[in-house]
């Protein structure tokens, strides 16, 4: 019923797309007697979207999730494993195509065969079926193995995990993959903005991990506060700013992580 939720009300509440229904509601109004509150509604969609598409609002938004944790410290030394999240190949276009299709996470598969060549002894894990609520039936871990071995990572060292549908699945369905022994360090590599609600949801499947964030989006300093040249680019931040802090409080809320706002453990 979450995974339902999710990918329908979900879906609809994200900004731009409850701006643009706002609008139609406006619109529809127009011919009714209640033209007046359709014109508001029709204003107001409009005022509201120039600004979650120009202004620095989606930048805003995101910082805070994008800083939550550092960048990991090597000096630790090795880990023993490295889970990588989907979210990077877009499993139907995969298969239509019959090659692997990456989209706006690709971030997350360099930087895991990156630390794969680094530390020749960890193992890999990719933890990503498909997301969509509709879909023909590909998984995102199919052609991650691809990715994968195509860069020279040997297939003795992956593990797929091709059944989760969200983070909290890649959590428990990983951790009962590789059932981690006690001592064992395995860093976890997804997008920055995404590390706050990974982490979380991770702890409450008793899977330790070491963020390795990746795939930012938002600069430091006083670039935070850039416009936005191009509509989608803005609207696209904003998007994805509001469906992390709208799942860590629907995950907060259902009892799916312990803490609202998922940060570093201390020393």
């Amino acid at each position: 019923m979450f995974f339902l939720l999710s990918k329908t009300l979900g879906i609809m509440i994200m900004p731009t797309n409850f701006l643009i229904e706002l609008g139609l509601v406006g619109a529809l109004l127009l011919a009714t007697r209640f033209a007046r509150l359709g014109r508001g509604l029709l204003l107001a969609a409009v005022l509201l979207l120039a600004i979650c598409a120009f202004s620095p609002l989606g930048n805003l938004l995101l910082d805070p999730l994008e800083q939550r944790f550092p960048p990991w410290d090597p000096a630790r030394g090795a880990p023993d494993g490295i889970i990588v999240l989907g979210g990077a190949i877009e499993a139907d276009l995969s298969a239509d195509h019959g090659v692997p299709v990456t989209k706006g996470a690709a971030d997350r598969m360099i930087a895991a065969v990156a630390l794969a060549r680094q530390y020749p002894k960890a193992r890999i894990v990719f933890t990503g079926g498909s997301a969509n609520l509709i879909s023909n039936g590909a998984k995102e871990a199919d052609y991650a193995g691809e990715i994968f071995t195509s860069l020279g990572i040997p297939k003795t060292r992956l593990l797929m995990e091709r059944l989760s549908r969200n983070t909290q699945e890649n959590a428990e369905f990983t951790k009962a993959l590789v059932a981690p022994k006690p001592g064992e360090r395995w860093l976890l590599v997804t997008s920055a903005y995404h590390m706050p609600r990974s982490v979380g949801l991770f702890r409450k499947a008793g899977f330790s991990i070491e963020p390795y964030p990746v795939d930012w989006r938002v600069g430091t300093g006083a670039d935070v506060f850039d416009f936005a040249p191009y509509a989608p680019d803005g609207l696209g931040r904003t998007d994805t700013a509001a469906r992390e802090w709208i799942g860590l409080l629907a995950y907060r809320l259902t009892g799916r992580i312990d803490e609202l706002f998922p940060g570093p453990i201390g020393p």
